[in-house]
């Protein structure tokens, strides 16, 4: 048990010597869109009659913004690479009004703290990644509904993944291209009067493009 210790100790006081720790800025664009296979009905009663819209999602795809910071640790041709990036997303839906027939797209920005924690290993140049991102919102969209018998309710936390490949260039520069998919299915629901809550089957992904220098 002793010697075990002993081997244990050693191996973790020489993981400096062998690994390699860089840090960097990146930035990039990302391409989002929404998959929302059914149209939400959203009924709410009110004195003059019920309220009645229709909510369906845009799906092309919309451009976002993110830039932040990284650490990249590399041991043995391994590496870990956490993030924390601003970003920017916008969803689009068409609402249409039953009773006038009258249809309006919606359009809600969307800023966050992401948090990418990347697993991955290196062939010469090119690196292979994926891992767990969380996804924290920082500001308040308008309402999807603009209506007094209707509220909005955000998640503020959202998990989700990404994977995808990379590419170093003079060991200074960094290349990413990485599809981002979310594993928490709602992003917005919407309450009536009643305190009836409709969830939208929001499942945001991306296609994220981005450049950084490492240090």
């Amino acid at each position: 048990m002793k010697k075990l210790f002993v081997i244990v100790f050693v191996f973790l006081l020489s993981i400096p010597a062998f690994s390699q720790i860089k840090w960097g800025l990146t930035a990039g664009v990302s391409t989002n869109s929404l998959s929302m296979p059914s149209i939400k009905t959203i009924t709410s009663p009110a004195s003059s009659g019920p309220n009645t819209f229709t909510v369906d999602a845009l799906t092309s795809a919309k451009y976002g913004f993110q830039g932040g910071v990284f650490v990249r640790v590399t041991l043995f041709g391994f590496y870990i690479q956490p993030e924390l990036l601003f970003s920017t997303r916008t969803n689009e839906y068409t609402v249409t009004d039953v009773r006038t027939t009258v249809a309006t797209v919606a359009k809600q920005n969307f800023n966050k703290l992401d948090i990418p924690v990347m697993l991955g290993f290196k062939l010469g140049p090119l690196r292979l990644n994926a891992g767990p991102t969380g996804s924290l919102l920082i500001n308040s969209p308008k309402d999807l509904i603009s209506d007094p018998d209707f509220k909005n309710n955000y998640s503020r936390m959202t998990i989700g993944y990404q994977a995808g490949l990379g590419f170093d260039l003079l060991n200074f520069l960094t290349f990413d291209i990485k599809y981002e998919g979310s594993l928490k299915k709602y992003q917005n629901q919407i309450q009536n009067l009643t305190g009836t809550k409709f969830n939208l089957d929001d499942r945001p992904n991306a296609l994220i493009f981005s450049v950084g220098i490492m240090f």
